[in-house]
């Protein structure tokens, strides 16, 4: 039993709170009431976590990053679209300290030079090509109970069954990194045993648009918005390229307004021709 809970079983309930007055967690002593989760906060992983490399989301991350000894599920609008560009800082972290990333199932084969820009060297890539969804789930399974510490386990799932979920789960709590399950937008409808759920999708200017759909604490209402340029394009891009929806919306206003002007003279010369 807990310090927290041996307190309040002892003390009984503090004085002046009676049956039709709420509980006033300030009457605690400091230490029982610091230890007290409110619902309306982020929890505080009791595990490991890998920092995100994104400040804005790690601050709404439960223990401040991608957590370790649980899944966590990315749904994303179609398969190969967001997952580098929001996982590869965290990736890079883990390949910098000697971890392995072990992929299962990717539906495009992995470019090597790419994720090297993206700090992943390919002698630190393991890719297992499994075809069909039972393969695919035989292998995370297998992964996951093998407990490869220090690296990330990355899972293409598209078809799991919430029991088959349920079952990854259960293995995860004993893995000692990071599982991430990759499925499809439409599973948000579905129930889920993952802790963390996120969905993620592309924004203008180079931004990730990520809602967090379940963790543990208050629900967040709203996208986080974060900046992502893939690869080293930041060193090259012109301050124009950095921002290409201001320079689409030019382009668009003036087509629009060359389009205004050449209806305008047709006018003018039909109103002549009369």
């Amino acid at each position: 039993m807990s310090a927290a809970l041996q307190w309040i079983v002892n003390a009984g309930p503090p004085p002046g709170a009676g049956p039709s007055q709420p509980f006033d967690v300030g009457q605690l002593p400091s230490s029982v009431s610091q230890a007290i989760w409110r619902g309306t906060e982020v929890g505080q992983a009791g595990q490991t976590v890998v920092a995100s490399g994104f400040e804005a989301l790690d601050a709404q991350l439960p223990g401040g990053g991608w957590p370790c000894n649980s899944l966590t599920e990315l749904l994303q609008p179609q398969p190969s679209l967001c997952e580098w560009r929001l996982l590869s800082p965290a990736l890079a972290g883990l390949v910098a300290s000697g971890g392995q990333i072990l992929l299962v199932g990717p539906p495009k084969r992995p470019h090597a030079p790419g994720l090297v820009k993206l700090g992943i060297s390919e002698k630190n890539l393991v890719w297992i090509a499994a075809d069909t969804p039972a393969e695919r789930l035989w292998c995370t399974e297998q992964l996951v109970k093998a407990n490869p510490r220090g690296g990330a386990i990355l899972a293409w799932l598209p078809q799991a069954r919430a029991e088959q979920l349920r079952r990854l789960q259960v293995h995860a709590q004993s893995c000692d990194c990071p599982v991430f399950l990759f499925r499809p937008e439409a599973a948000q409808l579905d129930a889920s045993p993952a802790p963390l759920r996120v969905l993620t999708t592309l924004g203008p200017d180079w931004e990730l648009h990520v809602r967090i759909l379940k963790r543990k604490g208050a629900l967040l209402d709203g996208s986080i918005v974060l900046s992502s340029i893939p690869g080293t394009l930041e060193s090259v891009f012109t301050p124009r390229l950095m921002r290409p929806s201001q320079l689409i919306a030019k382009t668009e206003a003036s087509n629009v307004s060359t389009l205004g002007s050449a209806v305008n003279r047709r006018r003018l010369r039909q109103l002549a021709a009369h």
